[in-house]
């Protein structure tokens, strides 16, 4: 849920269209995975507030690939160090961490 303010805040800024993706669809209302812009045959960048292991990222790409969407970044707040860069590396997504472990450790 942390995303969703990130994702606002920059969709805001930038005047990008939004998607937020759920978990699981829903199975009333739109009963679609991502809610906001249409993500077929787009290139969205993922974002996350904190990545660990990279394992929502990872499998919400994979959803969102199966939908049509082109994704190869994903932009986090946090990167907790803990094997999401890797991991997601080989889902074929690049991670791009605003902050690390190690600089906060270092503030």
């Amino acid at each position: 849920m942390g995303g969703i303010a990130v994702v606002t805040a920059l969709g805001r800024h930038t005047g990008l269209p939004c998607a937020f993706v759920r978990k699981t669809a829903k199975p009333y209302g739109t009963a679609r995975l991502a809610e906001g812009a249409e993500i077929n045959d787009r290139q969205p960048l993922v974002i996350e507030d904190v990545v660990t292991s990279g394992g929502q990222v990872a499998i919400s790409t994979g959803q969102l690939r199966e939908l049509g969407a082109r994704i190869g970044h994903a932009l986090c707040v946090i990167d907790r160090q803990e094997g999401g860069l890797e991991s997601l590396a080989a889902h074929g997504i690049h991670l791009h961490a605003l902050l690390t472990r190690t600089d906060l450790d270092q503030a």
